[in-house]
């Protein structure tokens, strides 16, 4: 199985029956939709799911029962449940977890789906719920409003996964930055961003 990358955590998986495309969001490039046969979306954020770009695509979508996708055009979505095992793109997956991390004061609660790709790839959505067996390579995010660097580093540790990846990583650009100092502006009084040269 091939994995390509795209921004955030959009990756694409070829393999000889072929193509499965996870988490194509607002971030992510529209070639990573080119050929797909299916999509698994983990959770309703638009980072995750481009409603508009999976509408015209025409192919099979997975996402969490519960997942409140936007909806500015229809799109049919088969609603998937922690502990089912279905098949896309010619692929067995197992969807495990079942809500989002928690990013300040519970918030955001969503669904939120793991999946793990013909028992050997595991992408875990915007969570850090465990694979449920061995994985072969591990799909980790790298950085988020919900995430502490050293819950990413013991998440991919306790897995024990052959090869490791990063996705969610967006935010280590300019991006993510607004949405980090949008978060510390809200919740944290006298916060300021002091970009490089300046001073306060």
């Amino acid at each position: 199985m091939r994995i390509i990358k795209f921004t955030h955590s959009c990756v694409r998986l070829e393999h000889d029956g072929g193509v499965l495309v996870i988490d194509p969001g607002t971030w992510s490039e529209p070639r990573a939709l080119a050929g797909a046969d299916a999509v698994l979306v983990t959770h309703e954020h638009a980072d995750h799911v481009d409603v508009l770009r999976l509408a015209g695509l025409g192919v099979p979508v997975f996402a969490p029962e519960g997942a409140a996708l936007p909806d500015p055009v229809p799109l049919p979505v088969t609603r998937v449940r922690a502990g089912e095992r279905f098949t896309a793109a010619g692929l067995a997956v197992t969807a495990l977890g079942g809500r989002h991390a928690a990013i300040h004061g519970g918030q955001p609660d969503c669904a939120n789906l793991g999946y793990l790709v013909g028992d050997e790839v595991y992408h875990p959505g915007d969570s850090l719920y465990p694979p449920d067996r061995p994985v072969r390579t591990l799909l980790v995010p790298a950085q988020a409003s919900w995430l502490k660097l050293t819950e990413a580093i013991d998440f991919a540790l306790a897995a024990g996964s052959e090869r490791v990846f990063p996705i969610h990583d967006a935010q280590l650009n300019d991006r993510g930055l607004a949405s980090v100092n949008g978060w510390f502006t809200e919740t944290v009084p006298g916060y300021r961003f002091l970009a490089p040269g300046e001073s306060a």
